[in-house]
């Protein structure tokens, strides 16, 4: 539940940065800012680390079962492959938003 919140959260950082950098107005309610939340560079890596974690979780999982380690069954591997699958592809969404931010940013004129 956290991480589509941060993940919700990463989105509107991103949508802000580039209506300020496309000199847009912005809606009042989306720029609230927090001096205690973390900045952009933190959370993304929050987040880079966190889908690191699923995906060397699920790996584990996935070698355990295959061992035939007592504790583990199919539908534990099944769900933890789900969810770093799941956490990959949005992650790879984001960086796909940020790349285009980035190149929307360089076609500005100066």
């Amino acid at each position: 539940m956290t991480q589509g919140v941060e993940f919700n959260r990463l989105m509107l950082q991103m949508r802000s940065m580039q209506m300020e950098a496309m000199g847009k107005p912005q809606a009042p309610a989306a720029v609230e800012r927090n001096a205690n939340a973390p900045a952009f560079d933190d959370m993304l890596k929050m987040a880079v680390d966190r889908v690191s974690e699923l995906q060397r979780t699920t790996g584990e999982l996935q070698n355990g079962y295959e061992r035939g380690v007592p504790g583990i069954d199919l539908t534990q591997v099944m769900i933890a492959s789900q969810k770093s699958s799941v956490a990959f592809q949005a992650m790879t969404q984001v960086r796909n938003k940020m790349i285009t931010a980035y190149e929307d940013i360089m076609k500005m004129p100066i």
